[in-house]
């Protein structure tokens, strides 16, 4: 779960970065870029985190000024109507959260098949000669001026592993 506390983190930065010029008055600009992040619609889940958690969209502070529909309809309801309305709402969210779990696992699929679309598979023979490509976060890397190849290198043994299609059903 890191992972993704991280990954979030990193986007509520880069929405800080936008909306400030320096690093003075962050914490004032905080709860703008937190309903900014918790209002926006997921790729992944086809929903907004803050639908996830309290099965309703969030009242943005521009419907405040100017009323959507569903502000001027909420406004017109009883107060038993209200809570008979949100307790229906809150009857719905666990099948608002299985449909954003489908919703993850198609775009799962539809991310590893873009994956296997660009990989290929190389078959490497005893004797063969082969290049080493070398990465920026290897030690042997020098800086982007030099070679990012090392080699040739003979291949000596050639170890079969099985590889799952792209194209196979299970997922």
């Amino acid at each position: 779960m890191n992972v993704a506390v991280e990954a979030a983190n990193k986007n509520i930065k880069k929405i800080l970065r936008k909306m400030i010029d320096n690093h003075q008055g962050w914490h004032e600009m905080l709860p703008y870029a937190l309903l900014g992040y918790r209002t926006t619609v997921r790729t992944s889940t086809g929903a907004t985190p803050y639908l996830l958690v309290y099965g309703t969209e969030a009242v943005t502070p521009a419907e405040g000024e100017i009323p959507s529909l569903r502000i001027i309809q909420e406004a017109e309801l009883s107060n038993a109507e209200w809570v008979s309305k949100r307790n229906y709402q809150l009857t719905l969210i666990d099948e608002k959260r299985m449909i954003a779990i489908c919703h993850g696992q198609l775009y799962r699929q539809r991310m590893i098949r873009a994956f296997h679309k660009r990989v290929r598979a190389r078959i490497f023979e005893v004797g063969q000669l082969i290049l080493k490509r070398i990465f920026p976060h290897q030690d042997e890397y020098e800086g982007k001026f030099a070679p990012n190849r090392q080699g040739p290198y003979m291949v000596r043994k050639v170890y079969s592993f099985a590889v799952k299609s792209a194209n196979s059903s299970d997922g």
